[in-house]
């Protein structure tokens, strides 16, 4: 797929500035898109949407499908008559010093959870005209994915957080008795995650129509594997390699390089490509659909993994004693772009890159990386320098691993 040449800014929302100690899709995000469009921009990047699991990473969500509430703007509910500025503010500094240059996220949590669950009532008695009737319909049309989170999430409350596999086993193994009690028993925690996700989208979805009317296409954000401890994971345990008690035989990871000598161990469930290819791949359509109905253009992290990838034995404690595998590859793709049409994807062709990788990319149109940050020191023939570049790239100063161009040039400086 063509891209039209265009410039603009990677800033994850929850790096915008405001008081709650956290970005969020409220006022300071339509700013943002306003300064972007008056400076010529046209392109928003941000980093995976999704709610994030322990160590806060967007690249370890619970979920491939949901968003994260954490960036939902507390300022418009208060627009919306679902809690009080005063309410808000008071719970702030209980929560102590929120912090306006870093994300506190052992604060924030509790401080926005609490708030947004205490909404959740005043939702259900009416505060807000037409919105009851409005969560009634988004839990409809997204039960498809959001009937599983939903309890996925209300089970780890349960759990005080711990992993599914830690769980009873007839939860841990989806018994559908204990299923329907668990539905049942926590009717109120589910709804309320449902309604969380509501708002996530109720809110981004209008920003990102504000977005594209000012000129400004987002790129989203997707990592190739989901995490262990994920709704994905849990709801599908046959798309994956676990065991009978629903552990992971096989982990995700990289090979030892120049950088690391052991490699790196990710510890991603890998995929049973042979089960998913038996339904045309549905669980991916799924997710692309979903992920490409909230941004414009998608960059798939890991692009080469989908030609093969490093599977590492889940008993190892490094990457060393891992191999190749092939991915999908043409297969995937083929039956992506036959559900979904032509697929706005960046590939993420970083690393070790063969030239299986580059021929797969090249089939199917996609854009694929150059890292400034990463041209200098190694001669003029490095590929990263901007007179070595070849049409069909898409060029970051630096990606989300990397410094910000001002820390990197005073670094080297």
């Amino acid at each position: 797929m063509d891209f039209p040449r265009a410039s603009g800014i990677l800033l994850h929302p929850t790096s915008l500035p405001g008081p709650w100690g956290i970005g969020d899709l409220g006022a300071a995000a339509y700013r943002f898109l306003d300064f972007l469009a008056d400076a010529g921009q046209r392109l928003w990047q941000v980093l995976p949407l999704g709610p994030t699991g322990y160590g806060d990473s967007p690249y370890q969500c619970f979920s491939a499908f949901a968003g994260n509430p954490l960036l939902v703007s507390l300022d418009e509910l208060v627009k919306r008559n679902l809690l009080g500025h005063a309410e808000v503010a008071a719970a702030a500094a209980a929560a102590g010093d929120l912090g306006i240059d870093h994300i506190d996220y052992g604060r924030v949590i509790p401080f926005k959870l609490s708030l947004l669950r205490a909404s959740y009532e005043r939702m259900r008695d009416g505060a807000a005209i037409g919105m009851a009737d409005e969560y009634e319909a988004f839990c409809a049309t997204q039960a498809a994915w959001l009937d599983d989170y939903a309890l996925f999430m209300a089970l780890k409350d349960l759990h005080d957080g711990a992993s599914w596999n830690t769980w009873e086993p007839d939860l841990r193994a989806r018994k559908a008795a204990a299923l329907r009690k668990a539905r049942k028993d926590l009717a109120t925690p589910i709804a309320i995650h449902k309604y969380l996700q509501f708002l996530f989208f109720s809110q981004w979805e209008p920003l990102k129509a504000y977005a594209n009317e000012r000129g400004i296409s987002i790129i989203g954000d997707a990592p190739i594997f989901v995490a262990y401890d994920s709704a994905d994971a849990w709801a599908n345990p046959k798309l994956f390699y676990l065991d009978d008690e629903g552990a992971p035989t096989v982990v995700a990871g990289v090979p030892p390089d120049y950088f690391s000598a052991t490699g790196q161990l990710w510890g991603n469930p890998l995929y049973r490509w042979d089960r998913m290819a038996k339904d045309g791949y549905a669980w991916w359509i799924a997710r692309l659909r979903q992920t490409l109905a909230i941004v414009d253009i998608l960059r798939l992290d890991h692009f080469r993994g989908f030609e093969a990838y490093w599977a590492v034995p889940a008993e190892e404690k490094t990457a060393i004693n891992g191999n190749w595998v092939k991915g999908p590859g043409t297969a995937l793709f083929a039956s992506l772009r036959e559900a979904l049409g032509d697929l706005p994807i960046i590939a993420e062709d970083l690393g070790l890159i063969t030239p299986e990788v580059n021929a797969l990319r090249e089939q199917f149109g996609f854009p694929g990386m150059k890292v400034l940050q990463f041209a200098f020191g190694d001669g003029a023939g490095n590929a990263y320098l901007p007179h070595n570049y070849e049409p069909g790239y898409v060029v970051y100063s630096g990606t989300h691993d990397n410094n910000t161009s001002v820390g990197w040039f005073q670094d080297i400086s």
